[in-house]
């Protein structure tokens, strides 16, 4: 559970920044979501990354007793009631086709006016849904062809037309450092340092201000495992200075 872990984490760090990459918000209550985000944000005096998405295993719907279909909008009603009970100095009421509360005391996380939101996904309901709540899109960016040049465009417009504040841009990778260069076609964060580092300039020109490393494959057996996670981080670490250099923000 991640709530569990980065309460964790919380006591046991003092400056890298906490958060959920995502959180699958259907599969629980808002007020209880907007509670324990509450709860880890003072506990990490103000540390805290709140990434939302909306899931897309089937399986795990279907064994909670939540509609699949109605994941899209019943995750930004909740959002909603996340976002009121976060900033409300009033009792919160909310009577939406999928939830209802009535009379819910504020609940105030320290960070003002709430911990920054990352909208994770790809679909077009995506897009709208960072539009509208985010503070940063979050896509996993893997493959070039998720991630074209209007996406972001596209965003700011969405959210300008909604009197908002245009989204940062801060994607994720997954990180796979190789001894030797990838020849034709690779991931993005996969393949020599020199490439990553190319892959990092591209997210830049692109407006990221922060990119997340996840070295997850997908392998459960290697998770048990995290010195070459360990490792990986550590070769990266060692470009900071350079990183600094071209312009970027380790």
């Amino acid at each position: 559970d991640p709530f569990t872990v980065l309460a964790w984490l919380a006591s046991a760090t003092t400056r890298i920044k906490l958060g959920t990459t995502v959180c699958v918000l259907p599969y629980r209550n808002p007020i209880l979501m907007a509670r324990q985000v509450a709860n880890i944000d003072h506990l990490s005096g103000g540390r805290f990354i709140f990434g939302i998405g909306v899931g897309n295993a089937e399986d795990e719907f279907a064994t909670l007793g939540v509609p699949f279909e109605k994941r899209g909008a019943l995750a930004n009603e909740q959002l909603d009631v996340i976002v009121k009970l976060w900033t409300s100095d009033e009792p919160v009421s909310y009577d939406g086709r999928h939830v209802q509360i009535k009379d819910v005391s504020p609940i105030k996380p320290l960070q003002t006016p709430h911990p920054p939101i990352w909208v994770g996904g790809g679909s077009e309901a995506t897009l709208r849904r960072t539009a509208r709540f985010g503070d940063a899109y979050h896509p996993h960016a893997r493959w070039p062809e998720a991630l074209r040049g209007e996406t972001m465009p596209r965003i700011r417009e969405m959210a300008a037309a909604r009197g908002r504040s245009a989204p940062a841009f801060c994607p994720r990778i997954r990180l796979d450092i190789r001894e030797s260069p990838i020849d034709g076609t690779r991931a993005y964060g996969e393949g020599s340092i020199d490439q990553i580092r190319s892959d990092l300039q591209h997210f830049e020109a692109l407006g990221a201000e922060e990119v997340l490393l996840d070295w997850s494959t997908g392998d459960l057996e290697r998770t048990k495992d995290h010195e070459h996670g360990w490792r990986m981080l550590s070769q990266m670490a060692e470009q900071v200075l350079d990183l600094e250099g071209e312009g970027l923000r380790p």
